[in-house]
């Protein structure tokens, strides 16, 4: 289940799963580009996607991965050349946003559940006894936490990654990278979306339902770490179509809300896209779960009559800048 957060909630970076082994950094090829043929609708294996159209100045999507192990970070062939040429790095929310201390403690009591419920209303004593060894194991004192929404506490289940292994990068986040490259270009940074939103797409999601799916997480954590290492393997290999089949497929992943928590949350976004790109050349980075499948953004934007190509390793589009991250 915490594939889920690793995948759609940019609010969540700074806290999920961050586990792995160092292994290669493949890009896609030439041969891709068949995958993208008028017979075959599936789409090419590529991260970084250039989109063109009459009124739009030529912008760029990216599908990042919000947490991977530091040593298997990359970058595809053209992105740092992209970046440089957008004028504006979007992401799901603006990360200065993300990073004002004070925007973070106004939402704190967002993070609560309302009318007092605890998570011990939610779920059977045997699943709370569950709940809160797993806790204890972690050093949180669950009778601090239990009033917290329980999607929120799926989140701190985890307790594999720290804030430290962000800052000894150990654990990177395309998204901290990219802002950390845009300021150093002095780009705008702007958001497809804002925290309050992100926050409030749990309480689409019956409290009642986060418990059970806190409670499979746990029971299912050694599961959850080997799911995830395939995640970074799709990742790696640039399968964004495998990506969001793995986060949408099967009545375990996202229960049966795929369109509050992907779907509906894609076609928003392209409203806020188009004006963009009319303005200035964009380089919107989201999560890769969001690129594939028919009302991924990829082929949203193409219903939208623009042009959609994947960036492709060996083709004359770009030359491999030398400066690297």
């Amino acid at each position: 289940m915490r594939k889920i957060f690793a995948l759609i909630f940019a609010f969540a970076l700074l806290w999920t799963r961050g586990t792995g082994q160092a292994g290669t950094h493949p890009v896609a090829t030439e041969d891709s580009i068949a995958s993208i043929s008028a017979g075959n609708d599936t789409l090419a294996r590529a991260l970084l996607w250039q989109i063109e159209g009459d009124s739009i100045s030529t912008s760029f999507l990216f599908g990042t991965i919000h947490i991977i192990p530091g040593d298997e970070f990359f970058l595809p062939d053209g992105t740092e050349e992209a970046f440089e040429q957008a004028n504006r790095i979007v992401f799901e929310i603006d990360m200065n946003e993300m990073m004002d201390i004070g925007a973070q403690i106004a939402l704190l009591s967002k993070a609560m559940m309302t009318g007092g419920q605890r998570l011990r209303d939610l779920i059977s004593e045997d699943d709370y006894a569950l709940v809160k060894a797993h806790f204890d194991e972690l050093g949180l004192p669950l009778v601090l936490l239990e009033r917290i929404k329980p999607m929120f506490l799926s989140v701190f289940a985890s307790g594999d990654m720290s804030m430290d292994d962000l800052t000894s990068g150990s654990t990177k986040s395309y998204e901290m990278e990219f802002f950390e490259l845009a300021k150093a270009q002095d780009k705008e940074v702007g958001g497809l979306e804002t925290m309050a939103f992100q926050i409030s797409v749990f309480d689409s999601i019956p409290y009642d339902v986060q418990a059970d799916m806190l409670v499979e997480s746990i029971r299912e954590e050694d599961d959850e770490s080997t799911q995830f290492q395939e995640m970074i393997d799709m990742y790696k290999s640039q399968n964004i179509e495998a990506l969001y089949r793995m986060l949408t497929s099967g009545e375990d992943d996202l229960g049966g809300y795929e369109d509050i928590l992907v779907n509906d949350r894609n076609k928003n976004w392209i409203g806020i896209m188009s004006p963009l790109m009319k303005m200035e050349s964009v380089f919107f980075a989201v999560g890769a779960g969001h690129l594939g499948g028919y009302d991924g953004v990829i082929k949203l934007l193409r219903r939208e009559g623009y042009e959609v190509t994947p960036v492709l390793a060996g083709t004359d589009t770009f030359v491999r800048p030398k400066k690297r991250f």
